[in-house]
């Protein structure tokens, strides 16, 4: 079924539309919550909550990318629900380290940014014009990482790479980002 039609669905608050998205986009948003959490029970219930936060946002929100859309919830609150689990643990597992990777490279741009969404958007369109410029396999590495949540090993074992050359590739990217951001005078 077209994105389209789920939404348009959503509108018209006939619940067939939460099937509809789980039919299409389950898998993914597992995938997504699994990359972060670790756990397949934590990954259905980030799924099952997307369903529900993307029916309390459609309407008013109409997503012109409702994949992306969907993706985005998902993510946002297997993060969430990872912060609440390991609230005692900091500094264990791969998502503080994942953070902590791309902070790095974005918290050494300084800190005056004053509008938090403003700041968000700029940071937003930098980042795809970042991505835009990455060959398609040093694409595929970052977004494994960074929005997928997957680990080095995973990485290196999902496209055939060594860890060395997916380390190397995720460096490079991070030094790249940063200049960028300088390059664009984002205050982050």
């Amino acid at each position: 079924m077209e994105d389209q039609l789920i939404i348009d669905m959503y509108f018209a608050r006939d619940e067939q539309a939460i099937a509809c998205t789980r039919d299409k986009y389950g898998r993914l948003l597992r995938s997504i919550a699994y990359g972060i959490l670790k756990s397949h029970e934590d990954s259905e219930e980030c799924e099952n909550d997307t369903y529900l936060k993307t029916w309390s946002v459609i309407p008013p929100t109409r997503p012109t990318a409702f994949q992306a859309f969907l993706a985005k919830i998902t993510r946002n609150l297997s993060l969430d629900r990872y912060d609440q689990m390991h609230a005692a643990k900091r500094g264990a597992g791969e998502v503080p380290l994942m953070i902590e990777e791309l902070e790095e490279c974005i918290a050494d741009q300084g800190a005056t940014a004053t509008d938090d969404e403003t700041e968000d958007e700029e940071l937003k369109r930098i980042l795809n014009k970042f991505l835009e410029t990455l060959p398609t396999d040093a694409r595929k590495i970052f977004m494994r990482r960074y929005f997928f949540g997957d680990s080095v090993n995973e990485i290196a074992e999902r496209f055939g790479f060594g860890k060395s050359k997916v380390k190397m590739s995720l460096a490079r990217s991070r030094d790249s980002l940063s200049v960028l951001l300088k390059k664009e005078g984002y205050n982050g």
